[in-house]
């Protein structure tokens, strides 16, 4: 295992420990789990930021892409993720509204940040797909990591949306539309966020059995076909439904 590849899953745990923390915190405070003063913000950023680096180290090792340029973008990748975490996390505690709050300076100043973040990580994301479409594997775990990069990229995108949309109506003093309208995309954001997870380790499953590869390349189409109707669902549903 590469000096990287221990980095990146100690950030992993790390991001992904400190939401189960904020989980605790939860439950032993009986705090509430609505709104953008929730402690279920550092908890679900931190599970999910987690498990996104974990599965990005582990899913760029079977791509096909110099060693160099692959530490690279895991470091931009995993500097990116504790920033954001970190920040969610010092609002969460400070009681303050971590995006769309330009109400003093430093919390401007930190929804700047968190919201360029979001685009450092889809163009790594980016670099990452682009990648995926010179990977040298099996058909069906090179099927898998093409899905599962590009319906990360496509989380992303959402996530960016949610910016776009909130930003202005926050700037214009309409915190609440900003939150209301950011925060309807959510689930639209969340189903495709972990297909890089899901998707190259159903494959890598299969590659344990003793299946031939065509009945591999089958269920994996199959599974990519199902997961890819299930963000296209999601995604029409929440735009219809904030239209």
């Amino acid at each position: 295992m590469r000096t990287m590849d221990r980095v990146g899953y100690a950030i992993g745990g790390v991001l992904f420990l400190s939401g189960l923390v904020h989980l605790v915190v939860l439950l032993v405070t009986g705090g509430t789990w609505l709104g953008p003063l929730s402690m279920r913000k550092p908890l679900t950023f931190g599970v999910s930021f987690g498990l996104t680096v974990g599965a990005a180290v582990w899913a760029t090792s079977f791509l096909r892409i110099k060693p160099g340029l692959r530490t690279v973008l895991l470091s931009v990748l995993a500097a990116a993720s504790i920033v954001e975490v970190s920040l969610i996390t010092v609002q969460a505690w400070r009681g303050r509204p971590s995006h769309f709050n330009f109400e003093t300076p430093l919390d401007s100043a930190i929804s700047t940040t968190l919201a360029s973040g979001g685009f450092v990580l889809i163009a790594v994301i980016i670099g990452f797909t682009v990648a995926a479409f010179r990977t040298v594997q099996t058909r069906s775990m090179q099927l898998a990591l093409r899905f599962g990069f590009a319906a990360l990229v496509v989380a992303l995108a959402i996530g960016a949306a949610m910016i776009a949309t909130g930003v202005p109506e926050a700037r214009s003093g309409n915190a609440t539309v900003a939150y209301l309208t950011a925060g309807a995309l959510k689930p639209a954001h969340a189903v495709p966020m972990h297909a890089i997870l899901i998707m190259p380790g159903f494959a890598w499953l299969l590659g344990r059995t003793r299946w031939p590869e065509p009945t591999q390349v089958l269920l994996t189409r199959i599974a990519a076909a199902g997961y890819g109707l299930l963000i296209a669902g999601t995604i029409a549903y929440f735009a219809v439904w904030t239209t």
